[in-house]
């Protein structure tokens, strides 16, 4: 008897120390492994199981998936009207840089990164319309914050999937303007 419990000691030691020395990366992930010694290791490690190091190795896991970011902003235009505005962001980190995201930025990049890059995407943009324009353009208004956004988070590795206007209002002196001359027509 107590040669079948020490077996299944041994048994149950001898699993632990097995699972101590691997990892999985569930699908839509990736893991940037960090070295104790050595730093960040420069493989990218896809899905699947792997091995690591015990207290050598640490696996950071990164999503790679698209992800939404609502990007709300209070802006003004270039006839000096405030502007509330939102945009829907889907981006997802370049895998072919997830090293360098993490060595630059770190795990936390798309709450670093998108909000300060969407502000100031949106105060350019909006500030080279008038109040008016920005309700009778808004697909060219849409289209330009679009591209201005692709082109700057390309320097932070990240891709833009996709870029869309949510919610947009003008400021309460804008809108009693309008809704008096609405009533005075």
């Amino acid at each position: 008897m107590f040669k079948l419990a020490s077996t299944v000691g041994v048994l149950a030691v001898g699993a632990g120390l097995l699972e101590g020395c691997m990892f999985d990366v569930d699908a839509g992930n990736r893991a940037v492994v960090l070295n104790l010694y050595s730093g960040v290791e420069p493989e990218v490690r896809g899905e699947g199981t792997h091995f690591k190091v015990p207290i050598l190795q640490t696996p950071f896991i990164i999503d790679v998936r698209s992800s939404p970011r609502v990007i709300h902003s209070a802006t003004g235009t270039k006839d000096l009207q405030m502007v509330n505005i939102s945009l829907r962001v889907l981006s997802r980190p370049l895998e072919s840089a997830l090293v360098t995201i993490y060595n630059e930025i770190g795990l936390d990049f798309n709450n670093r990164i998108l909000p300060s890059l969407g502000n100031e995407v949106l105060k350019s943009v909006v500030a080279q319309y008038n109040a008016e324009e920005l309700l009778s353009k808004r697909e060219l208004v849409s289209e330009q914050i679009r591209r201005a956004i692709i082109k700057r988070a390309e320097t932070f590795n990240l891709i833009i999937d996709d870029v869309s206007i949510t919610h947009l209002t003008y400021g309460k002196e804008f809108s009693k303007a309008v809704e008096n001359k609405q009533v005075a027509q």
